[in-house]
């Protein structure tokens, strides 16, 4: 293997980590977060070490506030997002059962008629 074949195979990604990690280690306190962790991190697991950095310090940024899919004023949404178009739909409760019908309060598995197990 000739030297100039070796750096590139090597030396360029070798690079590549060393960058990642010293990216890591400088951006890291600006966020309140562990600089060294974050570089080793990012160094010895390449580019999933990175990405999990640059995942985790936005995270850090997260105000539910200013999420608009985050809320839910009603207690069936789980904060999930409804679109604008389906919003005026009955809501089904849990393992299929409409969420609003009461009145079925005796039976609780909501068997047929006839059937009483």
């Amino acid at each position: 293997m000739t030297p100039f074949l070796a750096v590139i195979l090597v030396g360029v990604p070798l690079a590549w980590l060393v960058g990642f990690a010293a990216y890591a280690y400088v951006d890291a306190p600006k966020y309140g977060m562990n600089p060294r962790k974050w570089a080793l991190i990012a160094f010895v697991v390449p580019l999933f070490g990175f990405l999990a950095y640059v995942f985790e310090r936005d995270e850090l940024n997260y105000d539910p506030e200013e999420d608009p899919y985050a809320g839910g004023d009603d207690g069936r949404t789980g904060g999930f997002a409804v679109h604008e178009s389906r919003q005026g739909e009955k809501r089904l409760g849990p393992a299929g059962t409409e969420a609003d019908n009461d009145d079925d309060e005796d039976d609780e598995w909501n068997d047929p008629d006839g059937v009483d197990l």
